[in-house]
């Protein structure tokens, strides 16, 4: 193509111009949101099989998203809520010799701070670094099922924009391929732009949510470990109190 610089810029600055023009004046065929999302090029009546794999992907992601949170939310919701008085109420038991009635008090209370509690009622007797042990590691296993599937929003927050931004790469290499073999014609490089942008900006909304929810959720998790905690102690030092 025998062609300079201010030449190619001209033509596509006069092109740019009358696409400008035809779009305004054509405005009410402008392709729908859903064709959009799709990769639907105008000029050829075809979707982008990239666009159609690329947001896919993403429409995946993003339904994985919600329902990961929804479930983890309900999850750590429940293991917040906790009995009124339930520690005192364990504090009277343990005092009273009333074991078995601590044990049932625990069982009914279907949170991570009442199974902690019921481990260390069961090794009443020991030595109480036993019995710590005991009740942390509980702890332990109550934090990671708390945290089940909480990497898997990590993971959506920092995957999904690299998927969108891998639709801008294979758009954009779709636009240089056209311009090699028809030369620069903007309305034939509309579809791989818009499948660029599009793809981009999917990628960039699904991250986002991802990451929101990851951090709200890993909060609640805090909440509740200090909950744990608190709880274990004051066990501990009902089972350490003078006479005990």
């Amino acid at each position: 193509m025998n062609m300079n610089i201010f030449d190619l810029i001209n033509r596509i600055q006069l092109e740019v111009g009358d696409v400008v023009s035809d779009t305004l004046s054509t405005a009410t065929t402008d392709i729908s949101v859903w064709e959009l999302l799709w990769g639907y090029d105008t000029e050829t009546g075809e979707y982008s099989w990239t666009s159609i794999i690329i947001m896919s992907m993403l429409f995946m992601l993003s339904a994985l998203t919600v329902y990961i949170f929804i479930e983890r939310f309900l999850a750590i919701r429940r293991a917040l809520n906790e009995e009124r008085d339930f520690m005192t109420k364990i504090k009277e038991y343990v005092n009273d010799g009333k074991l078995e009635a601590a044990k049932q008090l625990c069982a009914t209370s279907d949170n991570p701070m009442a199974r902690m509690i019921e481990k260390g009622i069961s090794k009443i007797g020991k030595p109480m670094k036993d019995i710590a042990v005991s009740i942390e590691n509980v702890g332990k296993i109550e934090v990671y099922k708390l945290e089940t599937r909480l990497s898997v929003l990590a993971t959506t927050a920092g995957v999904a924009p690299m998927i969108g931004f891998l639709g801008t790469v294979l758009g954009m290499i779709q636009v240089m391929h056209t311009m090699s073999n028809e030369g620069v014609e903007i309305q034939s490089l509309s579809g791989g732009i818009f499948e660029a942008m599009i793809t981009t900006v999917g990628g960039l909304i699904v991250g986002i949510i991802a990451y929101v929810f990851y951090n709200y959720l890993v909060s609640k998790v805090e909440k509740v470990i200090q909950k744990m905690e608190g709880s274990s102690i004051e066990f501990l030092d009902i089972l350490d109190a003078p006479g005990k």
